[in-house]
């Protein structure tokens, strides 16, 4: 499967930046869990990846930090929507809204 950031019309790429911004062990998992979700597509599931709602799924990026990258597909293409660090149990609802958002934008 082919995987590409959401990009705003004004060429944004916030998870781009969101992973730039990271620990340098950080960046390495979430770089072998996106080589992961390339490989095996919709079929990869825990502990790497959770289907939140619908069409809509997150990378779970474990560590000294939790970090989350919620992704969607379009067709075969796999789009990295958000990226954030989970503070608490539950995944913000903010946080599903934009990805969600993202992905209607895409369809």
């Amino acid at each position: 499967m082919k995987i590409l950031e959401y990009e705003t019309a004004r060429g944004e790429r916030s998870v781009a930046e969101f992973i730039k911004k990271q620990r340098p062990q950080a960046i390495a998992r979430m770089a072998h869990l996106i080589d992961l979700l390339e490989i095996h597509g919709n079929l990869l599931g825990m502990p790497h990846a959770k289907q939140l709602e619908g069409n809509l799924y997150e990378l779970r990026v474990r560590g000294k930090e939790e970090i989350r990258i919620i992704y969607g597909f379009v067709g075969k293409t796999i789009y990295l929507l958000y990226g954030f660090k989970k503070q608490k149990q539950k995944i913000p609802r903010k946080e599903i809204e934009t990805a969600k958002a993202r992905l209607l934008s895409l369809t």
